[in-house]
């Protein structure tokens, strides 16, 4: 997985159980080791769990799956909570 990392920001982030989380505002990077370490991701969507105060959260850039047109993440139970269903 290869692209600039001016390329990312405003991306939309998604779970691959297809959970909206928000969009990618920075890259957190790890200069020592050279590599990104996580994606800061804001616009939080209020429906995964509790964000109240929060103006974004930082994803570990580990359980990142894949970068295209959006950000696609490995979906985590206790993290991202799955939107409520309408009955």
């Amino acid at each position: 997985m290869r692209t600039q990392i001016t390329e990312m920001f405003g991306l939309r982030v998604y779970t691959d159980r297809a959970v909206y989380i928000g969009s990618v505002d920075d890259v957190v990077l790890d200069v020592d080791q050279k590599k990104i370490d996580a994606l800061a991701v804001g616009e939080l969507n209020p429906e995964i769990g509790e964000v109240k105060g929060y103006a974004g959260m930082q994803i570990p850039f580990r359980i990142v799956k894949s970068v295209g047109d959006i950000v696609i993440v490995r979906h985590i139970p206790g993290l991202f909570k799955s939107p409520a269903k309408e009955d």
